[in-house]
């Protein structure tokens, strides 16, 4: 199992950009408007057939269904091939998104130029090509974009394929071309509200994503500098932590102090806990990884929380704590201490709240362990709720208030779990819910 340390910096990493992968957020909205442009282009495939038979069955204007059809195949095999394409976790980058729109403008002119031309009232359509390649392309593709959908019409006006419109004259003649362009103006304006407003969602969505990340990158350049200032302070405590020892020691084998049985029973609990803060001391030094010569101690998950249970309740004034183990068959862990304190802080809270009772359940479900964490306290604010997990959130109301559950919340982040927590009848609960993969023993924790 990899430190929490190890998880805070390659969450670090992630979200400076140093690796990127297919779960990107700009990638993920990248694939949900190629989605949308496949989306697009089966609308546009049942348009133009519903356009070609009206024409050609309603309107008795002769039309090369042949040539028309293969287009409409083409459209078709494009959009199979762009769906073949998401299933692969590759990104989607730039130059696939103006592929597919270069694609879709030159099927539009292949049907235009079937179909009359530049005086085909449906030539509005190329504006909706533009439109989607100024939203979704970079700025080189956008303008060619431009170009094409440019050129494509100016060659519309000297190479297309005349109608053969038989009947239809002078009046007839230009009420059809204005039937027709109010036609292309109102599925021109509907396909644009309908794909800018869901493109605008993924946007904000991939925004609303990236902001989260850079947020979470600050909390956790946070955690770093606190982990920092902790090792760096436990290096300093160590020295007169262990020269008190050695003279709380002297003292009490002094004749005159130990003939005193209440000065004798004081000493000794000042070394007990000059003893406790060097172990606090050394499982911070050991949670930055610079304790040596430490084996990973394997154990069970629950010989792990029972371990817990039994260091809190020595060093704790714990007057009555309920708990309660139904794991079952669970795979063999590596004790972590950055997590034991974790647990110990969820822990301490809970007995802060509530002196006299503190419940704690320990439970697998499914492929996750769940720990749940009661308390008879008076619960949690609503305004400690709505912010739960960031630091300095506290009803304490001492500075550094809030910095446990900061850390708890991510850690079982580094973790890949959840915390969450909430008002229950009589108190406050906390349920910390962790992977089993990210606990279970790997090769590369063993030595």
């Amino acid at each position: 199992m990899r430190s929490a340390a190890d998880k805070v910096l390659a969450s670090l990493r992630l979200a400076s950009g140093i690796t990127v992968s297919s779960s990107a957020p700009g990638d993920a909205a990248e694939r949900k408007n190629m989605l949308q442009l496949i989306h697009l282009r089966w609308i546009a495939v049942v348009g133009q057939v519903a356009t070609i038979v009206i024409v050609h069955f309603g309107f008795r204007i002769p039309l090369p269904l042949a040539a028309m059809s293969l287009v409409l195949a083409g459209l078709v095999a494009l959009n199979v091939a762009s769906l073949m394409r998401l299933k692969r976790p590759a990104d989607v980058v730039n130059g696939e998104l103006f592929l597919v729109l270069a694609l879709d403008s030159l099927a539009l002119t292949a049907q235009l130029y079937l179909s009359g031309g530049a005086a085909n009232p449906f030539t509005s359509l190329y504006l909706l090509q533009v439109i989607l390649g100024a939203v979704l392309l970079e700025v080189w593709s956008t303008w060619a974009m431009v170009a094409i959908t440019v050129a494509c019409f100016c060659g519309l006006t000297v190479f297309y394929r005349p109608l053969a419109l038989g009947g239809h004259h002078g009046g007839d003649l230009f009420a059809l071309h204005i039937q027709g362009m109010l036609a292309g103006f109102v599925l021109n304006a509907a396909l644009l509200v309908i794909f800018m407003t869901r493109i605008s969602a993924n946007l904000r969505a991939r925004d609303a994503r990236l902001a989260d990340l850079r947020q979470r990158a600050a909390e956790e350049d946070h955690i770093v500098r606190m982990g920092l200032l902790a090792s760096g302070a436990a290096h300093e405590l160590g020295t007169p932590l262990a020269t008190l020892d050695v003279i709380l020691g002297d003292w009490r084998r002094m004749p005159k102090l130990a003939s005193d049985p209440e000065l004798a029973q004081e000493i000794e609990d000042m070394q007990a806990e000059v003893r406790r803060c060097k172990a606090i001391v050394t499982g911070v030094l050991l949670s930055a990884g610079e304790a040596r010569g430490e084996r990973p101690v394997v154990t069970t998950v629950k010989g792990f929380f029972d371990d817990i249970m039994q260091d809190w309740r020595s060093s704790r004034p714990v007057t009555h704590a309920d708990y309660v183990v139904e794991i079952g068959e669970a795979p063999p862990i590596v004790s972590d201490s950055a997590l034991k304190q974790v647990i110990l802080n969820l822990l301490d809270n809970a007995l802060e709240a509530s002196p006299h009772w503190v419940g704690v359940k320990v439970e697998r479900r499914e492929d996750e362990i769940v720990l749940t964490v009661r308390d008879g306290g008076p619960g949690f604010t609503p305004e400690m709720l709505s912010n739960f997990g960031k630091p300095y959130n506290s009803s304490k109301g001492r500075l550094g208030g809030g910095l446990g559950l900061f850390l708890v919340v991510n850690v079982a982040r580094k973790l890949g779990g959840r915390v969450t927590a909430e008002n229950r009848a009589g108190g406050a609960e906390v349920v910390l819910a962790l992977p089993l993969s990210a606990l279970k023993i790997e090769r590369a924790d063993v030595r």
